[in-house]
């Protein structure tokens, strides 16, 4: 079970996050969250997961309000306070709104947690049943029992839904044939702009994420949503071993259940201003005791411990007084984890995992050279703003120097101080205080510069330098064939997506009579209306040809 205070706990001035790194999915409270994380001493990173969306048809919203106003339901459970308003808006722009609310105070109603009791209230519509903490499914399915007995069984009832339909209540209810109306009215979606999800995701994957804050379980789904898409679901899985996960409340803990995570964390009521004080205030304990936990069952589970302890020379690390790592134990452990032929996004994140474990640094970034511009490529820390769209000029500041000159540079603090520094808007490290950047090469040709940075200074040793020039020498053939792969397989999916264009644009042309740029624009059309890509477009206009041809031919026609 997840860790619950208190009642009665209270935090202290001095209680907080202690500079972690606290990272909410929240979408329309995102600014409020992101000052109660930093007001309780977090770092906040924001990364909207989902946007509530309209239904493409009111048709089942109108239909409900005619049967409620000719007796069809004997109980309407709402589940959402933002559910009610959007229902009651529906109606009174496409029907008898008085009507309908007048109906709807002469039925039962059940409310499944606060928020949607007082959407109710605000429209005086009585509640015959209110779910009691923690306003899970099941605590209003005991709640209705109780308040119906066996009169429940033979009721027909609606079901406001919320986002996404939620299949353990209606299997509850079916399996006490009780008749089932689901009301969907609004739909989750992911975000228009999912590039700071996506971070999100590889920050999590790869560790650079102390506590993760989920206010819903919608949010749990597009995590994992977009996890599976980006191939990224185990790396997740890993990277929650290391990250302090905190659920608002039993319901999103539910869907946390459904990919079988167990938050670490509930706060004492589901509301979002007790979860991140009360977590605040033991997050810095918790998250050690799990981190340690991991590494204990890590350690039980592989023989032989990661070698980045031994490279730095710490002596102490050495278990059983273990000797010095030979030449062999380090071209090994980066060849290991570099031979891989993965995909470039993959590739780049293992070299700052393997740069961040030989040297303990707050930042590490690869820029990647492209048309004589070093592009930023990957960040431990997410940067969706910067990441991709940061180019910087051969030359230009310390990391241009580098690629320019084809030579470590090491800077032990005040490294603004340093002529050849220069500040790039959007990047907090550009304020930090020690600098390594060393370039990373292949076949005497740069590749690209991967700089390591500290917030407070820090004397580099000789052996660490050398080091990690290195690993940039030993890492650019991997990152050029990596990228040449993706250059090739974007390249690829580009000229396929082209030919199902040009075969989708037959189709219209040979079926409506259209010339070519009229059958162009109109899928542009479809693909604006319905958000969908240009070839999932075509796509549907083949397929629904093939059905076509294959009718026809069953028919004998």
């Amino acid at each position: 079970m997840p860790a619950k205070p208190h009642a009665n706990v209270r935090v202290s001035q001095a209680a907080g996050f202690g500079g972690l790194r606290v990272l909410s999915l929240e979408s329309r409270r995102a600014t409020e969250v992101a000052t109660l994380i930093r007001t309780y001493g977090g770092e906040p990173l924001t990364a909207p997961a989902m946007r509530e969306e309209p239904l493409e048809s009111n048709e089942p919203v109108l239909e409900f309000a005619e049967g409620v106003q000719r007796g069809a339901f004997d109980l309407v459970i709402f589940t959402t306070g933002v559910g009610v308003k959007a229902l009651v808006k529906i109606v009174s722009q496409h029907g008898n709104r008085e009507g309908f609310l007048d109906a709807l105070r002469s039925i039962k109603v059940a409310a499944r947690g606060p928020k949607s009791s007082s959407a109710l209230r605000e429209l005086n519509i009585p509640i015959s049943v209110i779910a009691p903490e923690p306003f899970t499914w099941r605590a209003l399915m005991i709640a209705m029992e109780k308040e119906f007995g066996e009169a429940f069984q033979g009721m027909n009832i609606a079901v406001q839904e919320y986002g996404t339909p939620n299949p353990e209540l209606l299997t509850a209810l079916a399996e006490k044939g009780i008749s089932i109306t689901r009301l969907p009215v609004y739909r989750w979606a992911l975000p228009e702009d999912v590039q700071p999800l996506r971070e999100a995701v590889i920050a999590l994957a790869h560790g650079h994420v102390d506590v993760l804050l989920l206010m819903n379980a919608g949010q749990v789904a597009h995590l994992f949503l977009m996890a599976e898409r980006m191939g990224y679901t185990e790396a997740l899985y890993e990277g929650f071993r290391s990250t302090l996960i905190g659920s608002i409340g039993p319901s999103t803990t539910e869907g946390l259940s459904m990919y079988n995570v167990q938050p670490d964390f509930e706060p004492s009521q589901s509301r979002m201003g007790f979860l991140v004080k009360e977590l605040a205030e033991g997050a810095g304990a918790l998250l050690k005791q799990k981190r340690a936990a991991a590494a204990l069952k890590l350690t039980r589970q592989v023989p032989s411990l990661p070698i980045s302890p031994f490279l730095r020379g710490d002596a102490a690390s050495r278990p059983g007084g273990a000797q010095e790592p030979t030449p062999i134990d380090f071209l090994h452990e980066i060849g290991s984890r570099m031979a891989a032929a993965d995909p470039l996004h993959v590739v780049l994140n293992r070299i700052l995992d393997f740069a961040s474990s030989l040297i303990q640094c707050d930042s590490c970034f690869i820029y990647l050279l492209e048309d004589n511009e070093l592009v930023l490529r990957a960040s431990k820390n997410p940067h969706a703003d910067v990441v991709d769209r940061l180019g910087i000029s051969l030359g230009q500041g310390i990391t241009g120097w580098v690629g320019w000159h084809r030579e470590p540079v090491v800077i032990s603090s005040d490294a603004l101080k340093d002529p050849r520094f220069k500040r790039f808007r959007n990047l907090p490290e550009d304020s930090f205080e020690a600098f390594l950047s060393v370039p990373i090469m292949c076949r005497g040709k740069l590749v690209g510069v991967m700089n390591l940075q500290h917030r407070k200074p820090y004397q580099h040793s000789e052996q660490e330098v050398r080091l990690l020039a290195a690993v940039g020498y030993l890492v650019g053939a991997e990152l050029e064939r990596a990228r040449l792969e993706t250059e090739n397989s974007e390249l690829t999916e580009r000229l396929e997506s082209r030919k199902q264009i040009e075969r989708a644009k037959g189709v219209l042309q040979r079926e409506f009579g259209l010339d070519e740029e009229a059958a162009y624009r109109a899928m542009q059309r479809e693909s604006r209306q319905r958000r969908k890509s240009m070839r999932e477009i075509a796509e549907a206009i083949l397929l629904n040809e093939d059905l076509r041809k294959s009718r026809l031919a069953e028919s004998g026609n």
